[in-house]
């Protein structure tokens, strides 16, 4: 039950990092105005930031649950609407335009220091209202409220990990010109996707929401 569960999270959560958002633009400017270690410790506080969300997915909705099922309910359709407003806005991604692609040869006089690489990737993800809300989605829809907290500890312990290794991947292979220049020009396919994803799983968690 658990592994099934683990899984579903796998790929859900690989989906929404992969995808373009705030933290990839961060990485991006990072690694192409300050370097690669800089970078990597900005991809150190997005992982970081990620736990916060977690804790107010944990906390949330087990306070929700044990309050009203009402209450809970909304959520759910709360968070199908918005997973619904994604979707719209991935499936609606184009191409970029070649003339907004950042010039890879700009580089900055002051690099800053790793604390605040650190800490400017906390802020960008920790401060995210939609990262909040998709994780809470997430832990609402996926997860069953039969699973032991140590469990869900487990699995947000997992996508905050997870969150940090493919960002600092991401910034080892961003200071290669030419997978940047790929990954700008083409990544607007994997919105496309991740839309299609996001919206099967707005129907489920309507459907799963309705009275039997």
């Amino acid at each position: 039950m658990y592994l099934q569960e683990f899984l579903v999270i796998v790929v859900i959560h690989f989906l929404a990092v992969a995808s373009p958002g705030p933290d990839f633009a961060v990485i991006l400017k990072q690694s192409v105005r300050y370097g690669r270690r800089s970078a990597i410790f900005t991809s150190l506080g997005i992982g970081t930031g990620i736990l916060l969300h977690v804790a107010y997915s944990l906390v949330g909705i087990g306070l929700l649950i044990a309050s009203s099922e009402q209450l809970f309910t909304l959520l759910k359709f709360i968070a199908a609407a918005y997973f619904c407003y994604l979707a719209w806005h991935g499936l609606r991604a184009k191409a970029p335009d070649f003339s907004e692609v950042v010039d890879v040869n700009v580089k900055a006089d002051d690099h800053p220091s790793d604390k605040k690489a650190f800490l400017t990737g906390f802020l960008v993800n920790g401060l995210n209202v939609k990262a909040t809300l998709f994780f809470v989605s997430l832990f609402s829809m996926v997860i069953a409220s039969s699973t032991p907290f140590a469990i869900k500890l487990g699995y947000g312990l997992y996508m905050a990990v997870a969150t940090a290794v493919w960002f600092s991947s991401l910034s080892y292979l961003l200071s290669i010109v030419k997978f940047r220049q790929v990954l700008v020009k083409k990544g607007y396919y994997l919105e496309r996707f991740m839309g299609v994803v996001l919206l099967a799983l707005a129907i489920q968690l309507v459907l799963s929401s309705l009275p039997v």
